[in-house]
């Protein structure tokens, strides 16, 4: 019964049911997270999205496709990217995603700044 589990389980499971460089990604990703967020909540959305808050606010998703990992930002357009990290979604303008393919390096360095500056722009904008 999956109302009974944590988040945490829940996407525990998600990654070990991937079972393959898609679960590697989404475990790499998820570490980043919390060093990078030591405060970060973990949420499971939309029937089976691993979600992450810090600062009031949804930082980013971690959802998992036959092709990619989808690292979404849910106010990524407003995060300065001057690694260029954010390479799918750049058409809108709110949100921005990081399309994450079989054999690409995650820049962890460049990644923990975006997650830091999505965190403190959700803080920025509660304290309005």
């Amino acid at each position: 019964m999956t109302d009974t589990k944590t988040p945490a389980q829940l996407i525990d499971e998600r990654i070990a049911e991937l079972g393959d460089w898609r679960g590697e990604a989404l475990a790499r990703v998820r570490a980043v997270v919390h060093a990078a967020l030591p405060e970060v909540v973990e949420e499971w959305k939309w029937r089976g999205v691993p979600t992450w808050y810090a600062g009031g606010g949804i930082v980013c998703t971690g959802e998992s496709y036959k092709a990619a990992v989808k690292l979404t930002f849910a106010k990524g357009a407003s995060v300065p990217d001057p690694a260029g990290l954010f390479n799918a979604s750049l058409e809108g303008n709110v949100r921005r995603a990081i399309d994450i393919h079989e054999g690409d390096a995650i820049d962890e360095a460049a990644l923990s700044a975006l997650l830091r500056d999505a965190a403190a722009l959700n803080g920025a904008k509660k304290k309005r």
